[in-house]
């Protein structure tokens, strides 16, 4: 069903972090933006449709009165909103939000740090867009930041502070199908596995908490009021988002998962883990009777990988990306 496709050269390595892949892709320029994390850098690379131009960006993590920065990123990811994209950097010290294309900073926002070192690490991760001109970033507190974004220049306000996770927050994603039905618009997950679905609006509702079992959701994804959530024990969930009602469990992987991904035209959803393995699976809903099904389309194996991030490059699931702990390339994939 797939088959893999010439590999993109990145500057450094991918360092072992959840998600850690982000793409956009750029319609009108025929364009595809990579982002890959390595320790206090990002690899940034735009690549054209035809294969033929590649050009590389690096981005440092920042902190205040510092020339250059040790703090670790977390995450990077592109945000897309009607009106702009913006690339968001999560680190230990604070977020960087810059422009799509990586070329200005238009935003910094410093993190709490406590004046004498504490048990507990301090980091920011988990980003997310969310309706017309929301970013919400998660932090190690279990706090969720949500910034209020203008359709244009740097005038980026935290608006709100969601505390509902006693967790360190892993990851979030807002409703990816475009659908105007749904209630739920983002479902946010932790440490501890707990996930919560937020309505979203001038002020953030919440709508359901769903409890985890003292295990990592590393990953989840909204798809038409459905959350697909990944574990580290290999297992992905589906739960209706708004009543919590566990539709179907799936025994994906042998090792923890890093990463999901759906293609909301298609309905194809993604998994990659520790295994080596990378999944596609279909989804299909059949609202007259409320139920979810699961079909195993595809897998590739990337050998003696752990792969740390995987999506895919566009909104039907034609291709998709992967990336793996030390490996210094972007690998993908084409259905055939």
């Amino acid at each position: 069903m797939f088959h893999k496709e010439k590999s993109i050269q990145i500057k450094n390595s991918a360092s072992a972090l959840y998600n850690n892949l982000s793409v956009l892709r750029i319609a009108p320029r025929k364009l595809t933006y990579f982002t890959v994390v390595h320790a206090n850098v990002v690899n940034m690379v735009s690549a054209s449709w035809d294969g033929l131009n590649y050009s590389h960006r690096q981005l440092q993590s920042k902190e205040p009165n510092v020339a250059t920065s040790t703090s670790l990123i977390m995450q990077a990811s592109f945000c897309v909103l009607p009106s702009r994209d913006l690339l968001v950097v999560t680190s230990q010290k604070g977020i960087q939000m810059y422009e799509s294309d990586g070329s200005i900073m238009v935003y910094w926002h410093a993190l709490d740090t406590p004046e004498t070192p504490t048990a507990q690490a301090v980091f920011a991760r988990g980003i997310s867009a969310v309706w017309d001109n929301y970013i919400c970033v998660g932090v190690s507190s279990g706090s969720i930041l949500v910034f209020d974004i203008p359709t244009k220049g740097s005038n980026i306000t935290l608006s709100e502070v969601l505390e509902e996770h006693k967790a360190s927050i892993t990851d979030m994603a807002s409703e990816c199908s475009g659908s105007q039905e749904c209630i739920a618009d983002m479902v946010s997950a932790d440490d501890g596995g707990n996930l919560c679905v937020w309505k979203a609006g001038e002020e953030f509702h919440l709508l359901n908490k769903i409890s985890g079992f003292d295990m990592t959701c590393s990953c989840v994804k909204l798809w038409k009021g459905t959350v697909a959530a990944g574990y580290g024990t290999g297992q992905i969930r589906l739960y209706e988002a708004v009543t919590g009602i566990l539709h179907v469990e799936i025994n994906a992987h042998a090792r923890w998962i890093n990463s999901l991904d759906i293609a909301p035209f298609s309905g194809l959803l993604l998994s990659a883990a520790e295994d080596s393995l990378v999944r596609v699976w279909h989804m299909s809903l059949t609202p007259e009777t409320n139920s979810v099904e699961v079909t195993h389309l595809h897998n590739e194996c990337v050998t003696d990988t752990q792969i740390c991030g995987a999506r895919f490059c566009d909104d039907d699931g034609y291709a998709f990306a992967v990336t793996g702990y030390d490996l210094s390339e972007i690998i993908r994939y084409t259905q055939t």
